[in-house]
């Protein structure tokens, strides 16, 4: 069954543990699992490394698709073309910001404090989706 608009926009803005699926100039997409923000009416952003093979073929292409799924307790997905409309340096408020989607207490803070050491985090970019196509369904019968 089809998701509505809403309901589309809803599931996205769960923390679920998303793919992004970019072209690559020389092969097939590049698809990763990546953690990514989304506010029901508004733009997605996911983090990635600078020199990342992600950023380069997002700045290449300036587009990709992001998807989010889920088995339990529905097998729902949403998959949602998307075009990329900013690039910019991160900051500890926007690793605390993504990190918080998906970890809590002690261990948010140990990836946190983590994140501050590890230069390759230290030096993630922002990369910010501008949803133009979605599509969206709940596959569970019954």
């Amino acid at each position: 069954m089809r998701l509505s608009q809403a309901e589309k926009q809803e599931f996205l803005a769960a923390p679920h543990v998303g793919v992004i699926a970019v072209p690559e100039p020389d092969g097939p997409p590049l698809a990763v699992p990546i953690w990514y923000h989304y506010t029901p009416g508004g733009d997605a952003w996911v983090l990635t490394g600078s020199r990342s093979r992600k950023a380069a073929a997002l700045r290449s292409t300036g587009r990709c698709t992001l998807v989010a799924q889920t088995v339990e307790p529905r097998v729902r997905y949403v998959s949602v073309a998307c075009r990329v409309v900013e690039e910019r340096p991160s900051t500890p408020d926007d690793q605390r910001a993504m990190a918080s989607r998906y970890l809590q207490g002690d261990a948010l803070e140990g990836y946190l404090e983590h994140a501050r050491d590890d230069e390759a985090l230290a030096s993630e970019v922002v990369v910010v989706l501008r949803p133009t196509q979605w599509l969206g369904a709940d596959l569970t019968l019954g």
